[in-house]
């Protein structure tokens, strides 16, 4: 089994500064020039979002696959930060870069202790091998709080 992670505490990014699909024509959309305007802000946001919670599930409201992975967490009684990327104005500018960092462009993008951990399937997989509570766990641990529930 391969696991894709991004590493994110103490680690710098590299971001490229093009974007991903390549475009006909010599000329710019504006709302494009907006987006990458956006991106330093955007990956900040992120990188604080993933540092500053010990489980961030980038989703999207009508993802089947999303709500499976809040229920996970929400069943083991282990509190997460949600956040809904269509519910957010620059939603798919957020969803660029996570795709940036992680490798893929589907939600959920799941992160436990400052680590990309996969989607949903990744994320299930991780709780049926018994290591998905203990990477929780280490991070609530070393920020001093108790948000994991009667399981730990």
């Amino acid at each position: 089994m391969i696991w894709r992670r991004a590493v994110l505490a103490g680690t710098r990014l590299a971001w490229s500064g093009s974007g991903s699909a390549s475009r006909m024509g010599n000329s710019t959309p504006s709302h494009l020039g907006e987006a990458r305007k956006l991106l330093p802000g955007i990956r900040s946001k992120l990188q604080e979002t993933i540092s500053d919670n010990c489980v961030v599930i980038y989703s999207k409201t009508s993802c089947s696959y999303c709500n499976m992975a809040k229920k996970l967490f929400h069943d083991m009684n282990i509190s997460y930060k949600a956040v809904e990327l269509d519910l957010l104005e620059y939603g798919s500018q957020f969803q660029d870069a996570l795709a940036k960092m992680t490798g893929e462009r589907t939600v959920p993008r799941i992160f436990v202790n400052g680590t990309f951990i996969g989607g949903a399937t990744d994320t299930h997989r991780l709780h049926q091998e018994g290591k998905l509570l203990p990477l929780v766990h280490q991070c609530y641990l070393k920020k001093g709080s108790k948000h994991v529930g009667d399981s730990v």
